[in-house]
This record gives C-alpha cells, structure tokens and sequence, in this order.
C-alpha cells in the first residue's frame, strides 16, 4: 500500500466506534533501521478545527486491527484516549 492510500483512511477506534481523524492529519513514527511503522500519533482538534498541541494520542501499530478500504480501524482502551503523551522528535 503506497503512503498517499493510507493517508486518506480515517481512524476509528474499535473499542468505542470513535473518530479518531484521518491518518493524513497525523504523524507516523517509523522505525530508521527497519522501516516498519511502530506508531500513529494523532492530535486533538480544538476550536474551529485547529490542532491543539497540548494533547496528543500515540497509537501503537499493533493496535491497528484492520486496514480496510476507507478506514483503518484501531483497538485503543478509553483511558488512553485522556492522556497527555510526550511527543517523539
């Protein structure tokens, strides 16, 4: 799957049939020896759409469940979903 096909798949959480956003709006943390994509990191929308920068949630990739024609699905426990998360430079 090319890059500009996962970009455009919006993120929903099974755990809780949540929309997360779409991977396009995120960041992907991928590993530089490997390649493999290790996580999602999706950032919360404040007023009128705009990125806030004080929340963030990181999604594992082994979270990700399903990669389906429009979406791709993750399993995210709603606790997580509360937090604060560092950010990966």
């Amino acid at each position: 799957m090319e890059l500009s096909q996962l970009s455009r798949k919006e993120i929903i959480n099974l755990h809780d049939g949540s929309r997360l956003g779409f991977v396009g709006d995120s960041d992907l943390v991928i590993d530089d020896q490997s390649g493999y994509i290790q996580a999602i990191i999706i950032y919360a929308r404040g007023v009128a759409g705009k990125i806030s920068s004080a929340r963030e949630l990181v999604v594992p990739w082994d979270a990700v469940k399903v990669i389906g024609e429009e979406v791709l699905v993750v399993d995210i426990a709603p606790e997580h979903s509360a937090r604060n998360y560092p950010r990966y430079e």
